[in-house]
């Protein structure tokens, strides 16, 4: 069954970044051992929660030795570890003349991994995912890296994807919430002025008509 929008978006754009996929029958499951994204480690459910599905999530995220975390537009029974709004972005003028964004090459890949890192406040994953992009995204022209720099200094990093109308950037992250405008800016550049973004719950930031997505840490059985 066709998992409906944002969900069915998110997928599409995590799925060429994640080690593997697979298909249960309360949704899809994205697996990236030893890459701290949550998109990259989660099962994409579109349904309400129902004993079976909890069941079968608990079932195969033991079994796999992993923390059952589902990514759903409903309330699922456990920990709340962070919501997303998926919206439209275009455009716009700010106030932030000092950020400059600019698309780099495959070649700054450790320092945008360690920017992305540290504005998840887990820089000691930044070789990981250094790694782990540098061989995801080795050969997919569907990709760029940004980063955002304040003067010289890297404040933001993101990661756009050329898919449908404006493309994608659902994976970014910034060191100043006065980079998170000019880099959403970039991206929609990229593709006429309009990008599809996921923006975390604590970002002021505003999308028009924006659709809410949690992920969710299961509670144990």
């Amino acid at each position: 069954m066709p998992l409906p929008d944002p969900l069915a978006e998110l997928l599409r754009y995590f799925e060429p970044l994640a080690a593997e996929r697979r298909d249960l029958g309360s949704g899809p499951v994205l697996q990236t051992p030893g890459v701290n994204v949550l998109a990259l480690n989660a099962a994409y459910v579109a349904q309400a929660p129902t004993e079976a599905a909890e069941a079968e999530l608990h079932t195969f995220f033991a079994g796999h030795d992993a923390p059952p975390l589902v990514l759903s537009p409903y309330t699922w029974d456990g920990q709340d570890v962070g919501g997303l709004r998926v919206g439209a972005w275009r455009a716009r003028e700010t106030a932030t003349e000092h950020i400059a964004v600019e698309q780099v090459s495959r070649l700054q890949l450790s320092l945008w991994a360690a920017v992305l890192a540290e504005s998840y406040e887990a820089l000691d994953w930044a070789g990981l995912l250094a790694q782990h992009f540098a061989a995801r995204l080795e050969g997919r022209r569907d990709f760029a890296l940004l980063l955002a720099y304040a003067g010289h200094d890297p404040v933001g990093a993101g990661l756009w994807q050329a898919e449908g109308k404006g493309g994608a950037m659902h994976l970014w992250g910034s060191l100043d919430p006065a980079a998170d405008a000019p880099l959403l800016n970039a991206a929609a550049q990229l593709a006429g002025g309009r990008v599809r973004v996921s923006l975390p719950d604590a970002s002021p930031l505003h999308l028009p008509d924006a659709e809410v997505l949690t992920f969710t840490l299961l509670s144990g059985r």
